[in-house]
């Protein structure tokens, strides 16, 4: 189904039924009416994860400058290098890193990204997907008592951790040094952060789970009781009725509201090369449902990001 937005000429045309939509006819950049803006934002908040195509013209200056307009660019990463000469563009880039994790953007900190904007460089000529979940309707369609439990629950998330780095266990003397260093890179600096495992979305009061795989355990839970119920859960929000998976083409740019997601690049591409360069914009402090907000333990992400408020 496609559908009139309010700005003239653009129009949403959902992927999924659970999440995602295709956003047309407009072209992005720093120059957008501020009805256009509006409107963009509000299908993200309507659909979570949005998808533009054949936005060929965009480069990494191209890309922040439209990304300034729907709120304030954070470092492109708490210890993670960025792309040469931009500070806030984070490479994701298959020779150092692969994706291949379900998680929501650098929960380790207490400042959350409020949302992230992907765009694509460098393609494999096949497979590279990136898959998003809904992590408000995986909290909406648990069972009441499972919610009135986690509505209480709090976690420990951290960077010791990294999806990008991570890579089973090698023969000896046969780890690939660029993903080792990138792994040093990622956990220069420890964060650690305890945030409620269930938080109320800033702007449209939806309740929405905290999960992915920078969660370390569960506050006043044993790691095996930990390891139990976060697989409960995580199962929730990545059952494939709960996602959207797109298909990347050049010239494609998506945008995803971190609040309300997780997220999880396929590394079915073998050894071609696939890039994208990300930006996120700032966040507020998650707050729990009875209004309680998260607090690090380890750790301050003051030069990463402002607090959007």
């Amino acid at each position: 189904m496609t559908t009139q937005l309010e700005a003239p000429g653009i129009t949403v045309a959902k992927a999924g039924g659970a999440i995602g939509a295709v956003i047309g006819n407009v072209q992005l950049g720093g120059d957008l009416a501020p009805a256009t803006v509006a409107a963009i934002r509000q299908a993200l908040l309507d659909h979570k994860v949005i998808f533009f195509r054949e936005q060929h013209h965009l480069d990494d200056a191209g890309q922040l400058a439209f990304a300034r307009l729907l709120g304030t660019p954070t470092l492109a990463h708490p210890t993670s290098r960025s792309v040469d000469g931009a500070a806030n563009v984070l490479p994701i880039d298959s020779d150092y890193s692969k994706s291949n994790s379900w998680h929501t953007d650098v929960t380790f900190v207490d400042r959350i990204p409020a949302i992230s904007l992907l765009r694509a460089v460098t393609l494999p000529a096949y497979g590279g997907d990136t898959t998003w979940a809904n992590t408000v309707r995986a909290y909406a369609n648990l069972p009441q008592p499972l919610q009135a439990l986690v509505e209480r629950l709090w976690a420990v998330h951290s960077n010791l951790y990294d999806y990008a780095g991570h890579a089973d266990e090698g023969r000896i003397g046969g780890i690939d040094v660029k993903f080792e260093e990138y792994q040093k890179e990622f956990e220069s600096k420890l964060f650690e952060t305890e945030h409620p495992v269930v938080r109320v979305h800033p702007e449209t009061g939806e309740r929405a789970l905290v999960l992915g795989h920078f969660l370390r355990r569960f506050v006043g839970l044993s790691s095996a009781e930990t390891t139990a119920l976060f697989q409960l859960l995580q199962n929730r929000v990545t059952n494939l009725d709960n996602t959207v998976r797109w298909h990347w083409q050049p010239g494609d740019l998506a945008i995803w509201d971190n609040r309300a997601t997780q997220h999880y690049g396929v590394a079915d591409y073998d050894d071609q090369p696939r890039r994208l360069h990300r930006i996120t914009l700032a966040g507020d402090v998650p707050v729990s449902v009875d209004g309680v907000r998260s607090t690090p333990r380890t750790g301050d992400a003051s030069h990463f990001s402002d607090v959007d408020n």
